[in-house]
């Protein structure tokens, strides 16, 4: 009997890990192209160089860093940039990054979600996601409890968390489309 539940039992499991296996392929196989880097076009020569900054203003809007309505992120500086079409920043704040940083380059906003559990296990927030970096999803959230610590330093993790009001604000400006502008 033992002999015929364990064989049982590795049929399932083979299985499953099929299934998933199979479902795998198919996200990753329609997955929309922006998920898998910078959009066709993008700018890439600031991968390597620091977008010019005013030193006497550090939170202002970093020179180069695109046109019109956009999500500007300075991995260097842990900085958001919400721009209008005039150009001008609506809103500028803080940010904790993940472990996994986006490379530099020109997104779309892929897709949001309202509530969900972050891969750190927190329930968060006004979730805008732009890019995918080695099967990591890569956005912008908020706590539901309103924390921003330093994420495990051990694990893979995409969020770049924000507070709840500067992820509200997140949440209104970037829609589905919007262009989310990575810089160092």
């Amino acid at each position: 009997m033992a002999s015929s539940s364990s064989g049982f039992v590795a049929g399932l499991t083979a299985a499953a890990v099929a299934v998933v296996g199979f479902l795998a392929y198919q996200a990753s196989a329609n997955a929309p192209d922006q998920l898998a880097g910078p959009r066709a076009g993008a700018s890439t020569d600031l991968s390597t160089t620091k977008a010019p900054r005013d030193r006497k203003n550090p939170a202002a809007l970093p020179g180069d860093s695109g046109d019109g309505e956009r999500v500007v992120y300075s991995i260097d500086d842990d900085r958001v940039w919400l721009v209008g079409d005039d150009d001008r920043t609506q809103r500028t704040f803080a940010v904790t990054p993940g472990t996994v940083d986006p490379v530099v380059g020109t997104y779309d906003v892929t897709s949001r979600g309202r509530i969900v559990t972050g891969s750190d296990g927190a329930q968060i927030e006004h979730v805008v996601r732009f890019t995918v970096v080695d099967g990591i999803v890569i956005g912008f959230s908020a706590a539901r409890d309103g924390s921003t610590s330093a994420p495990d330093p051990g694990k893979k993790l995409g969020g770049i968390r924000e507070s709840r009001a500067d992820g509200d604000a997140m949440w209104t400006f970037a829609t589905v489309g919007v262009k989310v502008v990575v810089i160092h």
